[in-house]
């Protein structure tokens, strides 16, 4: 497994804008993601903090060539997404060469509004970050700190994949400008703007009904260490 955070070109003080959704008050997601991290404690990797989960959407761009005026209207546009609330399921647990994750269904919803967003960012003629077609919805626990071989790792993960999902209810998606810091980042919403987009409910959740919001089958949950 290699550093998530040797990243070339992400240097000390680099502030870029993303899209995001968020979960610090997601209480059955945080209870599952902390027994997690817990069980995970002895490989030393960086636990994401509860108020820090989230599923990166989309990358807009870095805050210099992205202008305050272009963020106005990203967030104008965004205001008319064609997205309704939608309900996931986290399921434990899988990873990549950098982190450790929970894989995410139905992706059908995911990959809607990640189209959408990209669409809002050509509009306004931000670089935007990866196409939809290579966008694969997931949500890190905890982060790698250092070269390390990957068995011992998938050792402890499978431990921990008999564990029921957690039901996500996903209602809003914000622009987070995260910032470089001393080989770490952090970040919040934008202060500057209104940055929490609210979806209309979706007839599923005012029922309370905790399958996926699209009706279909749940995806086969990806193996351990899928890219």
């Amino acid at each position: 497994m290699g550093d998530h955070w040797d990243r070339p070109g992400w240097t000390d003080g680099k502030r870029t804008y993303y899209w995001m959704l968020t979960f610090s008050r997601a209480t059955e997601l945080l209870g599952l993601a902390e027994h997690c991290q817990k069980a995970l404690h002895h490989l030393g990797m960086d636990p994401v903090p509860s108020d820090g989960l989230h599923v990166t959407m989309l990358r807009v761009g870095p805050t210099d060539p992205v202008s305050m005026d272009q963020v106005q209207q990203l967030l104008a546009l965004a205001q008319d997404l064609p997205s309704r609330a939608f309900r996931l399921l986290a399921h434990p647990l899988a990873g990549s060469r950098g982190a450790i994750r929970f894989s995410l269904t139905p992706w059908r919803p995911v990959i809607h509004l990640h189209a959408a967003l990209t669409d809002a960012d050509e509009r306004v003629g931000i670089p935007g970050g990866r196409p939809t077609s290579a966008f694969r919805p997931h949500l890190g626990i905890a982060y790698n700190n250092r070269a390390r071989p990957a068995a011992p790792v998938v050792d402890a993960v499978e431990q921990l994949r008999s564990r029921p999902p957690a039901v996500l209810d996903v209602t809003t998606v914000e622009l987070v400008e995260l910032r470089r810091q001393a080989g770490r980042t952090g970040g919040g919403p934008c202060t500057r703007s209104p940055c929490a987009l609210e979806f209309p409910p979706s007839s599923a959740s005012r029922a309370g009904d905790h399958r996926p919001t699209d009706g279909r089958p749940r995806r086969p949950v990806p193996p351990p260490w899928a890219a």
